[in-house]
């Protein structure tokens, strides 16, 4: 029976079709990947070369043309044969080799928001003869900045200088830098490329926290803790010696005056660790300005934690951040976007607090929909022990302060104010 079973599904019709699928796919797979690879490498770029109105003009010959050689239609002829005029005064205006050495050069990769970014483009002729005008094009982000080469002497140089504009927090890719040939219809054009992309990042804008805010970390450490060790840095008191205690911190003097064995105790320290976490649900901020506010604040807290050589931890809803360095956490902070899905600041909360148990302070950035509710939640989310403190982001906000709790709330509408409610939270 069970045999018999078998083989009426080994045979059922769909059996079949998913088994000589599965080996067609498994002998054309190869070939398909040669076709590929030809198609890419050999075809395309030739293919690439025609423009829309280039292949325009190859089908009214083909459509004008055949016809007419059949039919002997004299104005389909002629048509057809203007056609191929026009076709073949293009291929020779895009065939030859330029013999270029280009470099692009940007002063920096790594700019503020509202800082120049400026960059130039060298380029030499490294053949033994002449070469024509040309164009060449250097794609900047969504936009393409076109530069016109002069007749160029063997060896002769020339280099153009331009401007990046930087009005908002992105990763630009400028480049590659290619050279464009076409005829002047633009039947056809042949881009030939010349560098590699750079990647610009315009970092958010930051604010230092020295001056009237130095040692702000500090000021906001959490409560000293009580626990007591027998190994550490903080030396407490002296107790009597208990089987098990390590004899090097027997305090000999003592034991000597005291006629029995006195050991040292110390009290646990803890090092500044902070713990940013920045919200990123569109939801909770007004508009754009709010969340890049967000965005600068959480950059401005990291770096002045990472001057003071701080453990730090920066969060998001998409995810932690690198922060080893400035450098670094300002090109995370660079590429992040809202976080669309269904995870509130309260969720955040929770993250940060699995994510950072040993945190000694912790700041909710957030925009100015988070209710006293949540924030109150997302307080109850963090260990006890450990200092809160939620800035929110609102535009034309006075600075201010008020407390939830055992939360602190500060409220700002400009980062340059910043420093101020910061001192407001510690005091």
């Amino acid at each position: 029976m069970s045999t018999s079973t078998d083989t009426r599904r080994r045979f059922h019709p769909s059996s079949l079709w998913a088994e000589g699928a599965g080996v067609a796919r498994e002998y054309l797979q190869p070939a398909g990947t040669r076709a590929s690879a030809i198609w890419t490498r050999r075809l395309q770029p030739f293919i690439g070369v025609v423009s829309p109105l280039g292949w325009v003009l190859i089908a009214v010959v083909l459509i004008l043309g055949v016809p007419g050689l059949i039919f002997t239609w004299a104005e389909a002829i002629a048509v057809a044969v203007i056609s191929v005029s026009l076709l073949i005064l293009a291929v020779v205006f895009i065939i030859g080799r330029s013999s270029y050495g280009v470099d692009l050069d940007l002063a920096r990769t790594r700019v503020a928001v509202g800082d120049h970014a400026v960059g130039s483009v060298s380029v030499s002729n490294t053949s033994n003869k002449a070469l024509l005008p040309a164009s060449l094009e250097l794609p900047v982000g969504g936009a393409t900045a076109i530069f016109h080469l002069p007749r160029m002497k063997p060896e002769q140089v020339h280099e153009d200088l331009f401007t990046i504009p930087t009005q908002r927090r992105a990763v630009i890719v400028v480049g590659p830098v290619r050279s464009v040939r076409s005829d002047p219809l633009s039947l056809m054009r042949r881009q030939v490329r010349w560098t590699e992309p750079t990647d610009l990042f315009v970092h958010p804008r930051t604010t230092p926290l020295g001056g009237s805010a130095a040692g702000f970390i500090k000021d906001l450490e959490g409560l000293p803790t009580r626990e007591l060790s027998s190994a550490d840095v903080s030396f407490h008191a002296l107790r009597d010696y208990v089987p098990g205690d390590d004899r090097r911190h027997i305090h000999w003097k003592t034991t000597a005056r005291t006629n029995k064995l006195m050991v040292r105790q110390f009290e646990e320290t803890r090092r500044s660790h902070l713990a940013v976490a920045l919200s990123t649900q569109p939801a909770e901020y007004d508009d754009a300005a709010e969340f890049e506010l967000a965005v600068s604040v959480a950059g401005s807290i990291g770096l002045q934690a990472i001057r003071e050589q701080r453990n730090l931890n920066v969060l998001t809803q998409g995810g932690p951040l690198r922060s080893e360095t400035g450098r670094n956490l300002l090109d995370e902070l660079t590429r992040v976007d809202g976080h669309t899905g269904r995870t509130t600041a309260v969720d955040l909360a929770r993250m940060t607090a699995d994510a950072v148990p040993n945190a000694s302070v912790v700041f909710f950035v957030l925009g100015p929909q988070v209710t006293p509710r949540q924030l109150r939640s997302a307080a109850a989310s963090v260990p006890p022990g450990i200092r809160c403190i939620a800035v929110r982001c609102k535009s034309g906000q006075e600075p201010a302060r008020a407390s939830i709790g055992d939360l602190t709330v500060v409220s700002l509408g400009e980062l340059d104010d910043l420093a101020l409610v910061l001192r407001k939270a510690a005091a």
